[in-house]
């Protein structure tokens, strides 16, 4: 080897990744949040971050639609407050769930706590038969049989029934917000896997007309989704399908959709919301890899900044 024979070329010439500019700035004791975001070093998750609250801040500016879809670790989490925030201050179109984050919500509205040891009570055959829970979330969605309701959706009748409930925490329910907001909040539910499913006063019919009407409207609102934003927060399976399935019909009825911007946040990056959500639908993306009680109130303090 005559290492002597290497060609080399000018510094000037190079294309770089990095350069001073980019880098983390020492911040200050009781220095304002949006000081604190001007230091932080301009790479990877801090563009990814800052670039998902600008598609969101640039998405209300421009009346587009901001579809927030989670599962139901957000709710037990406690970031609803934060949701319903930004639902009041207009950076929610509309939320996707699935049953489990009806669920969760609603117990929190009624009970004012929620989410239960299911290892401890499963080896006795009592995880989830809570009788509060079942008799009044299957009494409000078996009233959708009734001729005399028109056609509802399952997020709207729990929003509604916590309404009449007077529930004492209704005000911290993103379901009673999303109904007095009058705010689409749809419901997606796989028969079997939620506990309320577990009780003699389901109706099996209700429930599914009422989900698949949540999964029509979902479609309405996609029909509307050029320029908008879509995250997925904290759904592996249920919310990528159902998301990918609702595009796949507004596209298919003839409406165009392909500039926006789709957002995944995760503690970690499955292969459905980065299939489903990120990659095949086209359009802008953003992967958020971190714990959702960090991440969301980093996300909204980002946005409420730039108000």
């Amino acid at each position: 080897m005559d290492f002597k024979k290497i060609k080399t070329y000018s510094a000037k010439q190079r294309k770089t990744k990095v350069d001073i500019g980019a880098l983390a700035k020492p911040g200050q004791k009781q220095a304002k949040f949006k000081d604190f975001c001007r230091n932080l070093p301009d790479f990877l998750a801090v563009k990814s971050l800052k670039g998902t609250a600008a598609a969101i801040i640039k998405a209300k500016k421009s009346g587009k639609k901001i579809v927030w879809g989670f599962g139901a670790h957000l709710i037990k989490v406690g970031l609803s407050p934060i949701l319903i925030d930004l639902m009041k201050r207009g950076y929610v179109s509309a939320i996707a769930t699935n049953g489990a984050g009806a669920i969760h919500d609603f117990e929190l509205a009624t009970l004012g706590r929620t989410s239960e040891d299911v290892e401890e009570n499963l080896k006795t055959g009592m995880f989830g038969m809570v009788r509060e829970t079942q008799t009044d979330m299957n009494e409000a969605i078996a009233k959708l049989a009734d001729p005399a309701y028109e056609p509802r959706g399952l997020g709207w009748v729990i929003g509604k029934k916590i309404r009449e409930m007077k529930a004492p925490n209704r005000q911290l329910s993103a379901f009673y917000n999303a109904y007095e907001l009058d705010i689409p909040a749809t419901v997606h539910v796989a028969i079997g896997t939620d506990t309320i499913h577990m009780s003699s006063k389901l109706d099996p019919r209700s429930l599914g007309e009422a989900s698949f009407h949540d999964f029509e409207t979902l479609c309405s609102i996609l029909c509307e989704f050029e320029g908008g934003v879509y995250l997925n927060i904290g759904s592996a399976v249920l919310l990528p399908e159902v998301f990918l399935k609702a595009l796949t019909v507004a596209r298919n009825l003839g409406n165009k959709v392909k500039s926006f911007t789709t957002v995944n946040l995760d503690m970690l990056q499955h292969y459905r919301p980065h299939q489903n959500v990120l990659k095949r639908p086209g359009g802008d993306s953003y992967a958020l890899t971190g714990h959702h009680e960090i991440m969301v109130p980093l996300l909204y303090q980002m946005i409420l900044e730039e108000e």
